[in-house]
C-alpha cells in the first residue's frame, strides 16, 4: 500500500470516528476550553517580560546582586515641575508629602525621594523621580496596582506637577500594548471565508474552529505563567500564528469538502473524502511548522524557546481542531455547505475554464521561463534591501510617543540624559573582601569605569554585604538602544582591575548578550531547521528534489520579508504609517525568529499545492498537465488562505510593542509574497521545467525504508 494511502486512511479514520461521535467531540473541546479559560482567570499567572539568560554576563552580575531583602518589585514615579526646582520653598514640602502618600498606598514598601545625592532629581531640578518598591512580584504586577501607585502622587499632581509612572509601573500601565485592531483582522478573514466558501454557513465553521483551537492555546499558555516567564510578546505571537494557521487549515478541509459535494457525494462521505485528500497536507504543514519552531530551542535562550513553544501549542491545537473538532461540526451543519449558494456558483465557475486561475495556469505552462524570471526579478528586487538590514537593541525611545514607557522615558532623557533610563551596572569579584566603600581596593573600578569613553556619569562603589563583590553604577552618554552603548559594554568587559575580575550587567548587556548568543547559533539553527523540513518534506513527498526545491523558494520568500522589514525599520520607509515616530533597531532574535515561522508557514501551501499536483500526476502521469490542474484547483484556495493570514497578521501591527509590529509586517509580506509571486509563479514554473525529475526517487537505503514504514 503506497505510504500516502496509508497516511489517508489513517487520517481518514479520525475523521470518522470524529463523525460518527460528533456529539462528543463538540462536547469536548467546548468543555475543555471552557476549563482552560475558567483556570486561567483563576490561578493563571499574567505575563512576565523579565526574562533570564543563563551563562551570561549579564545574568551573572544580575545574580550576584540579588538580595533576599530587596522588594519584590520596583518602579518609579516621575515629577517634572514646569518652571523652578523641586527641592526648594513649598515644592520640597510637596514632595514630602508625595512620599508619605506613596508610603500609604496598598503594596509599597518603600519610597525613596528625588535626591541629586543619588542622582533621581536633574542638576536643573526640574525633574525627579520616587523610587518604589512593591510586595508583588513583576509577574503578579497589576494595571490596578500601577494605577493606584501613581494616583497616590495626587500631591504633586494638585501642585501643578507633571506625574508619570516609570519603570516597571510604566510598562504594566501599557499592557500588552494591544489596540484592539486585532478584531478587524477577524473581520477580514470572515470576509474572506464567506466569498472563498460561497456562504455564511461554512465561514462560521472555520470561524469558530480556530477560535476554540486560539482559546485553548491561550488558556495553556497562561496556566504555564505558574512555571516559567512568559513574555507578552510570546502570548501575542502564539495568537497571531494560532489565528493564522486555524482558519487557513479549515478552509482548505472546508474548500476540499466543497468540492467532492460537487461531485455528488453525500454529507457523510464527503467528510470522509476531505479529510482523507486534505488531513495529511495539513499533518505535514502542521509538523514543518513544528519542527522550524524547534529550531529555536538550539539557541539556548529561555526568550526564544518561550516564543517556540507558545506558537509551537497554538499549531498544535490548530492541527487538532481541523481534524477532530471540523469533522463533527461539518456533519451537523455541512447540508448548507454542500447546498453553497448562488455567489459559491458564480466564484466557481469563474475559477474553472476560461477564468482567471485558468488563464494564469496556462500561462505559466506554457512559458515557464519567463513566468520563473518575472519571479525571481521581483524577489530580487523585495530581497534588495535586506543588506542594510542593522540590528540592534529597542529601548523605551523605540515605542510610540503614546505610551507611558516612552513618556517616562522621554521626560527623564531630557533632564538626565540618554543614558539614564538604561544604566549600566558593572561589578568586580575580589578574591578578599572589602571592608566598607571606603577601602582603596575598590577605587580602581570607579577610576576605570570613569575613564572610558561614552560614559556620562559614574557613581560611588557599593560593596555588597560579604565585601566581595563592588558594584559602580554607570551612566552611558548615549541611550540604550544606540550601538555606542553596547560598544560600551564590550569596552567595560574587556578592562582589567588589579584584585578583581570585571562583569557588566543591566538591561542593555543583557540585550547585547541576547544579541551575542542569536549570532552565535545562527548558522547551527538555519542548517538543522533546513535539514529536518528537508527530511519531512521527503518522507512526505518521496522525491528528493521537490523537498529541496521547496526548501530554497522558502528561503527567497523569507528574504523577500527581511527586505521590507530593512525598508520600513531600518530605513524608516512608512514608519509613521504604522505608528512610529521614525527608523528603529531591529532586535537581533527577530530575525531568527521570524526565519523559524516564515519557513514553517512558507512551507503550509508548499504542501497544499504539491500535495493537489502529486494527486493528480498519480493518476496521468502528465508532470505539465498535473501542474496546471494542480495549480488551477489549488490558486485560489492559496490565495484566500494567504489573504486571511496578511489580513490577520497586519491587523497586529498598530500594537503598541515595536517587536510586534516587525513580526506583523514580516510575517504579512511574506505570506503575501508567498502565496502570490512563489506559489502561483516560481514553484510552477520550476515544476514545468523539471518534468519527470520532480519525482524521481532513489533507490531508498534500509534505514529510511525502515523509517517509512514506521511512519
Amino acid at each position: 500500500m503506497p505510504h500516502h494511502d496509508r497516511a489517508a486512511r489513517a487520517v481518514a479514520a479520525v475523521g470518522r470516528v470524529c463523525v460518527r461521535h460528533r456529539v462528543a467531540v463538540i462536547g469536548a473541546w467546548l468543555v475543555l476550553v471552557a476549563a482552560l479559560v475558567v483556570a486561567t482567570r483563576v490561578v493563571g499567572a499574567p505575563t512576565d517580560n523579565d526574562v533570564s539568560l543563563p551563562g551570561t554576563d549579564a545574568q551573572l552580575v544580575r545574580d550576584l546582586t540579588a538580595s533576599p531583602t530587596a522588594p519584590l518589585t520596583g518602579g518609579t514615579v516621575i515629577v517634572v515641575a514646569p518652571d523652578g526646582r523641586l527641592d526648594d520653598g513649598a515644592r520640597a514640602g510637596v514632595l514630602a508629602a508625595t512620599a508619605a502618600s506613596l508610603r500609604g498606598a496598598e503594596h509599597v514598601t518603600a519610597v525613596t525621594a528625588p535626591s541629586t545625592r543619588d542622582g533621581s532629581l536633574s542638576a536643573d531640578g526640574r525633574t525627579g523621580w520616587f523610587t518604589v518598591g512593591l510586595d508583588v512580584r513583576r509577574a503578579e504586577l497589576t494595571r490596578a496596582v500601577a494605577h493606584a501607585v501613581t494616583d497616590a502622587a495626587r500631591p504633586a499632581a494638585d501642585a501643578g506637577l507633571r506625574v508619570l509612572p516609570g519603570g516597571a509601573l510604566a510598562q504594566v500601565v501599557d499592557g500588552s500594548g494591544s489596540t484592539g485592531d486585532e478584531y478587524f483582522g477577524v473581520l477580514l478573514a470572515a470576509l474572506v471565508l464567506f466569498l472563498a466558501l460561497g456562504g455564511l454557513a461554512g465561514a462560521v465553521l472555520a470561524l469558530l474552529t480556530s477560535a476554540l483551537s486560539v482559546l485553548a492555546t491561550l488558556g495553556v499558555v497562561g496556566l504555564a505563567g505558574n512555571l516559567t516567564s512568559i513574555p507578552a510578546q510570546a502570548s501575542t505571537l502564539a495568537l497571531m500564528i494560532g489565528l493564522g494557521v486555524g482558519i487557513d487549515y479549515s478552509l482548505f478541509l472546508l474548500s476540499r469538502f466543497r468540492a467532492v459535494t460537487r461531485s455528488g457525494l453525500a454529507v457523510p462521505r464527503a467528510v470522509d473524502r476531505a479529510v482523507a485528500d486534505s488531513g495529511p497536507a495539513v499533518v505535514v504543514a502542521g509538523v514543518t511548522v513544528a519542527v522550524a519552531l524547534a529550531g529555536l530551542g538550539l539557541t539556548g535562550v529561555p526568550l526564544l524557546r518561550t516564543l517556540a513553544w507558545t506558537c509551537g501549542i497554538a499549531v498544535l491545537f490548530a492541527v487538532l481542531a481541523a481534524l477532530t473538532l471540523l469533522p463533527a461540526l461539518l456533519s451537523q451543519a455541512g447540508g448548507r455547505i454542500a447546498r453553497g449558494g448562488a455567489l459559491h456558483d458564480r466564484l466557481a465557475r469563474r475559477a474553472g475554464s476560461g477564468g482567471f486561475w485558468a488563464r494564469q495556469a496556462d500561462r505559466v505552462t506554457r512559458r515557464p521561463v519567463l513566468a520563473g524570471g518575472v519571479a525571481v526579478v521581483l524577489l530580487v528586487l523585495l530581497a534588495a534591501p535586506a543588506t542594510d538590514l542593522r540590528l540592534g537593541q529597542l529601548d523605551a525611545g523605540s515605542s510610540p510617543e503614546s505610551t507611558a514607557v516612552r513618556r517616562a522615558n522621554d521626560a527623564v532623557s531630557a533632564a538626565f540624559g540618554p543614558g539614564v533610563a538604561t544604566p549600566l551596572t558593572v561589578l568586580g569579584r575580589l578574591s578578599t573582601p572589602v571592608a566598607d566603600e571606603r577601602d582603596p581596593r575598590a577605587a580602581p573600578l570607579v577610576a576605570m569605569a570613569r575613564a572610558q569613553p561614552g560614559v556620562a556619569a559614574v557613581g560611588p562603589a557599593t560593596p555588597s554585604e560579604d565585601g566581595r563583590v563592588v558594584t559602580v553604577q554607570v551612566i552611558a552618554s548615549t541611550s540604550g538602544g544606540d550601538p555606542a552603548t553596547a560598544d560600551l559594554v564590550h569596552r567595560l568587559r574587556n578592562q582589567s582591575v588589579p584584585g578583581m575580575t570585571v562583569h557588566v550587567g543591566g538591561t542593555t548587556a543583557a540585550r547585547v548578550d541576547l544579541a551575542d548568543r542569536v549570532t552565535d547559533t545562527l548558522p547551527l539553527v538555519i542548517a538543522v531547521v533546513l535539514l529536518l523540513s528537508v527530511v519531512v518534506l521527503l518522507l512526505a513527498f518521496r522525491a528528493p528534489l521537490l523537498a529541496l526545491k521547496a526548501a530554497v523558494v522558502d528561503l527567497v520568500s523569507i528574504g523577500a520579508a527581511y527586505g521590507v522589514l530593512t525598508a520600513v525599520f531600518t530605513w524608516g520607509w512608512g514608519a509613521t504609517w504604522i505608528g512610529l515616530s521614525g527608523p528603529v533597531p531591529v532586535p537581533s532574535f527577530v530575525p531568527l525568529v521570524l526565519f523559524a515561522l516564515l519557513f514553517g508557514l512558507s512551507m503550509d501551501y508548499e504542501v497544499f499545492l504539491l500535495s493537489d499536483v502529486r494527486r493528480r500526476w498519480e493518476l496521468t502521469g502528465d508532470n505539465r498537465r498535473s501542474v496546471r490542474e494542480g495549480l488551477l484547483g489549488t490558486g485560489r484556495v492559496i490565495t484566500a488562505a494567504a489573504a486571511i493570514m496578511v489580513g490577520v497578521f497586519l491587523a497586529f501591527v498598530p500594537n503598541d510593542d515595536p517587536t510586534i509590529k516587525m513580526f506583523g509586517v514580516g510575517l504579512a509580506v511574506a505570506i503575501a509574497v508567498d502565496a502570490t509571486v512563489v506559489r502561483c509563479l516560481l514553484v510552477p514554473a520550476a515544476m514545468v521545467l523539471l518534468g519527470d525529475l520532480n519525482w524521481w526517487t532513489p533507490s531508498r537505503p534500509r534505514w529510511l525504508n525502515r523509517l517509512n514504514n514506521s511512519t
